[in-house]
């Protein structure tokens, strides 16, 4: 046997070993590890850092607390540690997929290309995009919009889909792009365009921060549909399979509803605003028959 055919072989069973060794999360927990939440700096009203506490907070990681809760109860560890690890758009899915974190607390869609690197539980929200509109306006879907003037953000899903209803259609529609929210906010304001089309979540945060929120309203039906849902490793199967039944056990029980209408419903930190954002008919019945399967 060569020298390098040796080497090849001690590597080949080095790396045997080790994938063999691999801890799944509830090992590591049990063996006395600690349990990792990935947190979001600024995605409210879902996952973000409290100003005043400079604590993360949010409808997400509520959800991941009550599951960290549930990986106590099945290790036995009382005193698990659980730490929050801050991830950014571009690094959260990378974070997971590398084990630097067991659950990912956000406000991340659940789509198939993700699913290709990570594991996804059942959708805590659906959102897709939606008209703001002011509220005296007679409009209440895109068909309103023919011959008027419907802003977007540039560069965004939202924008896409109206491009795509006004050329499918033939609607008509002056579309024109802001280069923030808040532009298109303000034009909509200003009477500038006839509505801003986005996703509802974001829409009712906008006018909730307005000085008047309700001279704004949010209406139509979803032009696209996003489910969010907790990321967690795709390659652990007990780990998801509690996650999944905790999940599921809190929607079936309508424990959620109290969790979700506390960030929704009520004011919430930093400047005790309220969002106004009832669950919606898609979310409703998707909790109907929940599941972590989704058609996207």
């Amino acid at each position: 046997m060569t020298t390098l055919w040796r080497l090849a072989c001690c590597i080949a069973v080095a790396c045997h070993a080790g994938l063999a060794s691999a801890e799944t999360v509830l090992e590591r927990v049990a063996a006395g590890g600690k349990l990792v939440i990935a947190h979001r700096e600024s995605s409210v009203p879902f996952s973000y850092v409290d100003p005043q506490t400079g604590k993360p907070v949010g409808y997400a990681v509520d959800l991941c607390l009550r599951l960290a809760e549930v990986v106590r109860k099945k290790t036995g560890m009382k005193d698990m540690p659980v730490e929050f690890l801050q991830v950014t758009p571009a690094n959260r899915i990378t974070v997971i997929e590398q084990g630097k974190a067991d659950l990912e607390c956000g406000s991340t869609t659940n789509n198939a290309e993700r699913r290709q690197k990570v594991a996804f539980t059942v959708p805590h929200f659906i959102t897709g995009a939606r008209l703001l509109v002011k509220a005296a306006s007679p409009i209440d879907r895109v068909e309103d919009l023919v011959g008027k003037t419907l802003v977007s953000t540039k560069g965004t899903t939202p924008l896409k889909a109206a491009e795509q209803a006004n050329r499918e259609r033939l609607l008509g529609i002056t579309l024109v792009e802001a280069p923030d929210h808040a532009r298109a906010l303000e034009m909509v304001e200003k009477g500038e365009a006839d509505a801003f089309v986005m996703d509802d979540v974001l829409l009712y945060g906008l006018a909730a921060g307005r000085p008047d929120p309700k001279a704004l309203k949010v209406v139509g039906r979803f032009m696209t549909t996003e489910p969010l849902a907790i990321m967690l490793p795709k390659n652990d199967p007990g780990f998801k399979k509690l996650v999944d039944e905790e999940m599921r056990r809190l929607i079936t029980s309508r424990e959620i509803y109290p969790i979700y209408d506390k960030w929704f419903a009520r004011p919430i930190p930093p400047g005790n605003t309220v969002l106004n954002l009832p669950v919606s008919y898609l979310l409703r019945d998707f909790w109907k028959y929940p599941t972590d399967q989704v058609p996207f």
